[in-house]
């Protein structure tokens, strides 16, 4: 806390004298915890200005275009490290050296299987479920499986719950997607990196062992690298509400799966490749691209902008780099829907109506591309975004319990509703 402070006057005239904290990097913070005992609380919707807590994980300056791991920027992270090296600094707070990164890749490999009786569990879904409702399910059902790591006062059982949750989340997710395609389910292989077992999962047959293809491999790591964490966002905020609770971590990370799956939060790179379905081919480009600049037209084009980073989403380059050598490796620059992705990529960043709102291609529009030139299905979209998240929801997870003042998540409300009445007999109404 530094020496200087807010004053507050209420309409009594009363004085109140709020302390203010600064920190290593952003705005300074007003703290109006006491505010409560002169009868005031403050009203924040969506609580865009209201710091929930205290955390050394991630920072964003949305200004400026800065996102940073850690205190390392992005980019830099996703161009020198692979994502078990990220996933380590996310956790510890320091990025491994050889030795402790190759320990955290066996621990993490020592738990990728999941039970086999989780198979069972998937047949109680319909085949058309979407996946996302899926993954809900089976990371909630997970603390039915792992009673020897639920006690969150116990920083061993918090590690062992860490470690599982990172280590068959890609395995659950890869499930999903076999058992929407009605594949048998393919078993982790450990000699293989996080991504490359990932994609391997997802699509090896028995009839052809193929290891997937390094340039796509490339590009899925740094997918998970860039979602991995966003500061004190939608679903991470849930994560932290539901632990507040102490409820357990499997069922931590499962509310913040569901709340992920919402279209203003996780589906954002869906509903772009949902976009470029419904444009269809590059001759229609001109239509949508008017109704984008009218005013009085409801169409919104997906994946340009965002709505923390106001002059350029840091993760966007980094992406826009695989999306081209993932494009290069697949043979698909001819598809019609990636056509229109590409010419709608060059507008944006050569017409003066989009330079000057700042409307940049951001991450979703990238990582929607290279998913669908990979041959994923729209509907895994959210539950890869899951999958990368995870990592991030455990570290904050983990911050907050191990935090000794954590408090239960008590918002306070607005109250519009009736006054006091009585309640009249029912022949009186």
């Amino acid at each position: 806390m530094t020496d200087k402070s807010a004053k507050l006057i209420l309409p009594s005239g009363e004085e109140l004298v709020l302390p203010m904290y600064s920190p290593s990097e952003g705005n300074d913070v007003i703290d109006v915890s006491q505010l409560v005992k002169s009868g005031f609380f403050t009203y924040d919707p969506g609580f865009m200005s209201t710091a929930s807590c205290e955390s050394k994980i991630t920072y964003i300056d949305g200004g400026s275009g800065v996102l940073l791991y850690r205190g390392y920027p992005i980019d830099q992270l996703a161009d020198e490290c692979d994502f078990m090296e990220v996933a380590y600094l996310l956790l510890n707070g320091e990025l491994p050296n050889q030795s402790e990164k190759q320990g955290f890749v066996d621990e993490i490999n020592n738990h990728t299987m999941v039970h086999e009786q989780l198979a069972t569990f998937f047949r109680g879904f319909r085949r058309d479920a979407h996946p996302m409702a899926i993954m809900v399910g089976v990371v909630g059902a997970l603390s039915a499986f792992y009673h020897d790591s639920l006690d969150i006062n116990d920083p061993e059982h918090r590690s062992r719950s860490a470690t599982r949750l990172i280590a068959k989340v890609p395995t659950i997710a890869a499930m999903c997607y076999r058992y929407w395609m009605g594949h048998p389910f393919v078993y982790p292989r450990n000699e293989m990196t996080y991504a490359e077992n990932f994609l391997n999962m997802m699509f090896s047959m028995p009839s052809h062992d193929e290891k997937p293809d390094p340039v796509l491999v490339k590009a899925m790591d740094r997918i998970f690298t860039l979602h991995a964490d966003h500061e004190q966002n939608c679903s991470t905020s849930t994560v932290r509400l539901a632990g507040s609770s102490h409820a357990n971590p499997f069922a931590c990370i499962a509310a913040g799966i569901a709340s992920l799956w919402g279209p203003a939060h996780g589906g954002a790179n869906e509903a772009c490749l949902n976009m470029l379905n419904e444009i269809g081919d590059v001759s229609r480009i001109p239509e949508f691209i008017a109704k984008a600049k009218d005013k009085n037209d409801p169409f919104r084009l997906m994946g340009f902008g965002h709505r923390v980073y106001k002059n350029f989403d840091p993760r966007a380059k980094v992406m826009r780099e695989s999306a081209h050598e993932v494009l290069a490796a697949t043979g698909k620059q001819d598809d019609p829907i990636l056509k229109v992705a590409m010419e709608l990529e060059k507008i944006a960043l050569e017409d003066e109506y989009f330079i000057e709102k700042k409307l940049y291609p951001n991450v979703d529009f990238y990582s929607g591309i290279i998913l669908q030139a990979i041959g994923i299905p729209v509907n895994m979209f959210t539950v890869i975004f899951a999958l990368a998240r995870t990592v991030g929801w455990v570290a904050q997870w983990k911050e907050m319990i191990s935090e000794p003042t954590q408090k239960i998540g008590r918002p306070r409300q607005l109250y519009t509703g009736e006054s006091h009445r009585d309640v009249q007999p029912i022949e009186k109404r």
